[in-house]
């Protein structure tokens, strides 16, 4: 998704070295018959379809009903209200259900950039996602989603919006041709119905006929008022956070002095975001984002055909809003508000609250006993010349905080405790003209989550590791016609979910990704044709599956094409030992 200041640089990358050391060697066969690219291949007018290493949505063999909800072209919709239909679950599958999957299934050909899109039903966001940019003769992509949380909201008729702002005219002709739908699949004795919460209560602004998601300028922040049922025990919201303008590519914004000597290249306000969430203005709890890159962001060509980490299925934060449920059960409305800390530019952010209540009570009382997390985070922030006219650059802060609260249930005194300790840096080059930029960003930690019933303890902990780093250079840019640009960008997605019962006794893995996807790519037009391009790219997946098997994956690419893709086998102990190095 280009725009007028790119995050730029690439100091030294060689293209063609990449290749090479990315092509040689024993490789597997082609994932797709005939995808052998050519020496000449070109990813900017000729790619295959994307492809990434992530396992597959597992389907439950029961019975099951699918629903075309959506099939429609969007072409100049930017600025339209989003395609609006009514979702109703079928007669022959009226639940329960075991799950809910949604498909979700896109074609585009010509010329044009990348959009935003995502799918609300009842006015939640069930799905994120941002679409691929295409080659001359077309591409086509699909993704699947388990949407069994928002069954509560899926057991009845629901408005269905899907929201894809696009562009279609002289120099942008493609148009997104998109497919919906939505899978149920029964519960029966073999496949028991899911656990979900209660209720589902999104966050946006389901009164209008816009899209329900909120935009949120520097400094701005959500503001939602919510009353919530008197006898509610545990609470859950989902977030979604995504970046626009300067802040797509927020990671890799320097500091707006610095910025300000060269303002077509670069963008302000420091690289550090969090998302920070509050109850009535308390804080309440924070996620670090994810650092998401757009199909068309740095180098188009970086990503084809394997997509940036994020790309077409943005992941949700969660926030465990459980301490405060005494608090908010009073009949009341609370306001929650959603912050994107740090922006300097416009973020669309969502969210949805997923809610349990006291099947054995009409009422449930409590009070929140001990909350340290403060407003604000300490940033560091350390420039340092160089003798070449060049710039370091290094950002650091870091968290360690505790919310804690109880409720007072059928079952007793419910007390939840939340903790957080996490470690952010940013280290950087930012050349004298701007061009050229290196980015080295580290963002780890972990969320514990403790509850205590009675003599009982369970405990469950989210850890994440955010690495990513970006060497991107611009020889020339004229205007979006004319420019020259390379890159090579690493990025990591690690992920580790435990949990034990009782103090003394070991945590036990639940779930697990590590995700590295590995790309070069460069891009040159001249009066609006691609004069030169290339590519190449890498992906290795380790981790579960949503049924908790091991998954390996690697896939490896070149020109555009598959050259690489291979299956093994792994152990989850093995996996859970490199992603703790993550």
């Amino acid at each position: 998704m280009f725009r007028h200041r790119w995050a730029r640089a690439l100091r030294g990358v060689s293209v063609a070295s990449a290749l090479t050391a990315l092509v040689g060697g024993a490789l597997a066969a082609p994932a797709y018959a005939g995808a052998t690219p050519r020496p000449d291949s070109n990813p900017a007018v000729d790619y295959q379809d994307p492809i990434d290493a992530l396992p597959p949505v597992s389907r439950p063999d029961t019975k099951s009903c699918s629903v075309t909800a959506v099939d429609h072209d969007f072409g100049y919709t930017l600025g339209g209200p989003p395609y609006t239909t009514t979702l109703t679950p079928p007669k022959q599958c009226e639940g329960p259900w075991n799950k809910v999957v949604l498909d979700w299934s896109g074609s585009v050909k010509g010329r044009q950039y990348d959009r935003l899109a995502a799918v609300f039903i009842g006015g939640a966001e069930v799905f994120r996602t941002s679409t691929a940019e295409p080659d001359d003769d077309g591409i086509g992509w699909h993704v699947a989603k388990d949407i069994t949380d928002f069954a509560p909201l899926l057991k009845d008729p629901q408005k269905l919006q899907l929201e894809l702002g696009n562009v279609v005219n002289d120099t942008y002709t493609g148009v997104y041709r998109i497919k919906l739908k939505i899978t149920y699949y029964q519960a029966d004795k073999r496949h028991p119905a899911a656990t979900t919460a209660d209720r589902v209560v999104p966050l946006g602004d389901t009164g209008s006929d816009s899209a329900p998601w909120m935009n949120v300028g520097k400094g701005g922040s959500t503001r939602t008022e919510v009353t919530f049922p008197r006898n509610l025990t545990k609470a859950r919201l989902e977030v979604y956070a995504r970046g626009g303008g300067c802040d797509e590519q927020w990671f890799d914004a320097v500091p707006s002095d610095l910025a300000e000597t060269a303002p077509d290249y670069l963008c302000g306000g420091g690289p550090y975001r969090e998302v920070q969430v509050a109850v009535d203005g308390q804080p309440a709890g924070l996620a670090q984002p994810y650092p998401v890159v757009y199909s068309g962001g740095i180098v188009p060509t970086l990503w084809r055909p394997i997509p940036a980490i994020d790309q077409f299925k943005t992941e949700a934060y969660d926030i465990d809003l459980t301490p405060f449920a005494g608090l908010l059960a009073d009949g009341k409305p609370h306001a929650i508000s959603i912050t994107p800390y740090g922006a300097a530019d416009g973020w669309i952010v969502d969210g949805s609250l997923f809610l349990d209540t006291d099947a054995h009570a009409s009422r449930t009382r409590g009070k929140v006993t001990t909350n340290t997390l403060g407003h604000t985070p300490v940033v560091k922030t350390v420039q340092t010349p160089g003798k070449d006219g060049s710039t370091d650059v290094s950002v650091s802060t870091g968290r360690s905080w505790k919310i804690s609260g109880y409720v007072e249930t059928s079952k007793g005194r419910v007390t939840t405790t939340v903790e957080q300790d996490f470690s952010y840096s940013n280290e950087g080059t930012v050349s004298r003209t701007g061009r050229q930029q290196t980015v080295h960003q580290r963002d780890h930690g972990a969320t514990t989550v403790t509850t205590r019933t009675g003599g009982r303890t369970e405990a469950r902990r989210h850890a994440w590791s955010y690495p990513i780093d970006v060497d991107m250079d611009i020889p020339f840019y004229g205007d979006y016609n004319n420019y020259d640009l390379r890159a090579a960008v690493t990025q990591r997605r690690v992920l580790l979910d435990t949990s034990r019962t009782g103090l003394a006794h070991r945590w036990r893995t639940d779930a697990v990704t590590d995700d590295t996807v590995d790309s070069t790519g460069s891009l040159a037009r001249e009066n609006g044709a691609v004069r030169a391009a290339d590519g190449a790219s890498s992906e290795t997946y380790r981790g579960t599956t949503d049924t908790g098997a091991c998954y390996s994956r690697s896939l490896t690419t070149a020109h555009g094409w598959v050259t690489g893709d291979r299956q093994g086998h792994c152990r989850l102990a093995d996996v859970v030992r490199e992603a703790l190095k993550g």
